[in-house]
C-alpha cells in the first residue's frame, strides 16, 4: 500500500480537535472512560459530553436518538470503529475495564483460543 506524504510546505487546512464518538447515553462512556484512562471530564449534559486528556488528546460522546451499537464479534454486524488503547499490562487493564462495568466477549484477537 502505498502511502503519500504532506507536502512539508504546505498549511494544514485543520486539525483533529476531538474524536467523537455516536451513542445512545452518553453519561456512562464518559464515567467509563475517564476511569480507565485518566481523562477529565470538561463537559456534559443529556446529549453531549467530552473528555480531555492532559496530552492533548480529547474524545467526545454524542447522543443519537434511535442508536444501535454494532455487535462484536460479529461478521454481520457493521463495525463502526474502535480505539486502539495501550496498557502496559493486558490483564490488569481488562480487569480494571470489567470492574468499571465492560464485558469481555469470549472471542479477543490476538490472544491464545482468540
Amino acid at each position: 500500500m502505498s502511502q503519500t506524504q504532506p507536502d512539508a510546505t504546505a498549511t494544514p487546512a485543520g486539525r483533529v480537535a476531538m474524536f467523537t464518538i455516536d451513542c445512545a447515553d452518553p453519561k456512562p462512556l464518559l464515567d467509563f472512560y475517564s476511569a480507565f484512562l485518566g481523562m477529565a471530564i470538561t463537559y456534559q449534559d443529556e446529549n453531549v459530553g467530552m473528555l480531555a486528556g492532559e496530552d492533548g488528546t480529547a474524545i467526545g460522546f454524542g447522543k443519537v436518538d434511535h442508536y444501535h451499537p454494532p455487535a462484536w464479534p460479529d461478521e454481520a454486524s457493521d463495525k463502526q470503529f474502535h480505539l486502539d488503547l495501550n496498557v502496559a499490562d493486558i490483564d490488569a487493564a481488562t480487569e480494571r475495564a470489567v470492574e468499571l462495568g465492560a464485558t469481555r466477549p469470549e472471542f479477543q484477537p490476538g490472544r491464545p483460543g482468540g
